[in-house]
């Protein structure tokens, strides 16, 4: 599996900046570097919140960044024409790209929908189970597919939701951001793959809440991200943990235990 502790989440720059792209660009590789230099992973999202960015295998062939494939998890969602998957899919296959986080992803009026037929589906709308079937279908061996488990859901259709990710070919789990030890995310190492366990880094605890679409205030009352940071190492000893929302412009050894 992954030979990192940590995977941090790092966003591409945003489509269409203009006169900032190289600025963002530029900003993009001098964090990717200071993630490399500290021996920590990527988690790179695919058009988070349904907002267009440029796409992680363009900036690796742009910028000439170098690729860590055990190092590395491309994120994956169904928002792209099918000519755009699959150029996506061929050009990380060439570089070496083995880590796929295959996710429905937000989508929006700013995004294309992959049409279901193209790839295999029998649905109305593409799910991250036919895409992950797909993967496997066209590149074999070529990616390790892991699947996104939300916790927040109702269970136990998510666990079951899981369960067909897996037949269709995951090999991994990355949870929604957990607060303290959740008895649904330990159920899911009985699935017998590897999990990783998302920690949420920033106080803003509003918007954590607001990303898994819960109304449960009380489930981050008194919330200190350096706390449950420490709370999920103990609970979870062997996972790698990604940290979503982490500060660029902290001083990464002070407040994580395993670097």
């Amino acid at each position: 599996m992954l030979d990192c502790n940590y995977l941090v989440e790092i966003l591409t720059p945003k489509k269409n900046l203009g006169a900032t792209d190289k600025i963002a660009a530029n900003q993009f590789a001098e964090r990717y570097y200071r993630i490399i230099d500290q021996k920590m992973g990527f988690s790179v999202p695919d058009n988070p919140m349904g907002q267009p960015r440029q796409s992680f295998v363009g900036m690796l062939k742009s910028a000439d960044l170098p690729v860590l494939p055990q190092r590395t998890v491309m994120n994956l969602n169904t928002f792209h024409t099918k000519d755009e998957l699959d150029e996506l899919l061929k050009t990380a296959a060439e570089l070496g790209i083995q880590y796929l986080l295959v996710v429905r992803g937000d989508g929006g009026p700013l995004l294309p929908k992959l049409d279901p037929k193209s790839i295999g589906g029998s649905k109305s709308v593409v799910t991250s189970i036919d895409l992950i079937r797909y993967i496997h279908h066209e590149y074999g061996t070529t990616f390790t597919t892991g699947a996104a488990f939300n916790q927040y859901n109702a269970m136990p259709l998510e666990h079951n939701r899981l369960q067909y990710k897996i037949e269709a070919g995951a090999k991994f789990v990355i949870t929604q951001p957990v607060i303290g030890q959740d008895a649904q995310v330990d159920k899911v190492f009985d699935f017998n793959i590897p999990v990783v366990i998302e920690a949420w880094m920033s106080n803003n605890i509003g918007l954590l809440l607001k990303s898994v679409r819960s109304q449960n205030e009380e489930l981050g009352k008194d919330f200190d991200p350096l706390r449950n940071l420490k709370t999920l190492h103990d609970a979870y000893p062997q996972s790698c943990i990604y940290l979503s929302m982490l500060g660029f412009k902290q001083s990464w050894p002070e407040i994580l235990p395993k670097l």
